[in-house]
């Protein structure tokens, strides 16, 4: 069993859409390095963003 992890010392990156950074999940553990939002609001807002120009 693996040792648990204190929040601090899981990685993070920053969201593509608002630039501010986000943690790690335990949902996102198979495709972390896919992963550019920080939520469903930043991918849809990126997403129309990207639509409209």
């Amino acid at each position: 069993m693996p040792k648990m992890r204190k929040k601090g010392d899981l990685p993070s990156k920053p969201c593509a859409a608002c630039g501010l950074p986000f943690a790690w999940r335990k949902k996102w553990e198979r495709d972390w390095d896919a992963v550019k939002y920080c939520s469903e609001r930043c991918r849809r807002a990126a997403k129309s963003a990207g639509a409209g120009s």
